[in-house]
């Protein structure tokens, strides 16, 4: 019964992985009612798009994910506060608030440079001997070009300091999406999500620099996945219209052709 259950996730998760990102949480609720006995390892295993709320005391965006969250409450990196008020709720340390605050406001800077836009946020827990977090970026387009898309990317990762050395593990996974619907093209949805891991040993001399520790891990991260999901996504695409319709003139394409007919019949006669 084990094993059934087993392969019917695996099944329901490479299901997952081919559909559409932008309507994960619709496809997610449909798995859902099919296998309900599932349920609890569907919600934590799928990552969907990322949700945005605003921040009742600072005014100020924040992004929603099952780590900022208790209960039905979300908390807000920016106050610390849980929207609805919870009377019983988990807070990081005071020592890890501190650098939760560092790195969210890093995160924000990261975010206006590479994306011009967009909403992040990063939300750290203790552990035991050790302490976690998530990096969370979101940018939606604007629609301009009848083109619309969204990129939501998280970025999960665990600390263990060794005297002066930290480890840091991380998983990362892009959910990306765009869709146009132009009069030349037609509509068009390209869309995919990816998943990568990496580790990596740190000296740290100082609490506050695990905050540029893991954004340079994260930097390389997104980095590196935006280059496959162009190679993946992007280059495809062109090879298949390519292959479809070419893109040389039909005069040079055909003289083309009698130039190696006229060099296939000279190695014909040669041969003879």
């Amino acid at each position: 019964m084990a094993e059934a259950s087993e392969h019917e996730l695996d099944c329901a998760l490479d299901l997952m992985r081919r559909l559409p990102p932008q309507n994960s949480e619709e496809n997610l609720a449909s798995l859902v009612t099919l296998l309900p006995d599932l349920t609890e390892d569907l919600l934590n295993s799928i990552d969907q798009p990322l949700k945005v709320s605003t921040c009742s005391k600072t005014s100020r965006e924040f992004l929603l994910c099952e780590y900022n969250r208790d209960s039905n409450s979300y908390r807000s990196p920016w106050s610390n506060e849980f929207s609805p008020p919870l009377a019983e709720a988990t807070y990081p340390s005071s020592k890890l608030r501190k650098l939760e605050i560092a790195a969210n406001e890093a995160f924000d800077t990261y975010r206006e440079l590479y994306f011009e836009g967009g909403v992040s946020s990063a939300y750290f827990w203790d552990l035991e001997d050790a302490f976690a977090g998530v990096v969370l970026i979101k940018k939606v387009g604007d629609g301009t070009r009848r083109m619309k898309g969204a990129w939501d990317s998280i970025h999960v990762f665990e600390v263990q300091e060794k005297g002066r050395n930290a480890h840091y593990q991380l998983t990362s996974t892009v959910l990306l999406y765009m869709v146009t619907n132009k009069q030349e093209l037609g509509h068009m949805n390209l869309s995919g999500s990816m998943t990568r891991q990496a580790e990596q040993d740190f000296i740290v001399d100082d609490p506050t620099m695990h905050i540029a520790n893991i954004g340079r891990m994260v930097e390389e991260m997104e980095t590196k996945m935006r280059h496959l999901l162009k190679d993946v996504y992007f280059g495809k695409t062109k090879d298949t219209v390519n292959d479809l319709r070419s893109i040389e003139s039909l005069a040079k394409i055909k003289k083309q052709q009698e130039i190696q007919r006229e060099i296939a019949l000279k190695l014909q006669a040669r041969q003879q």
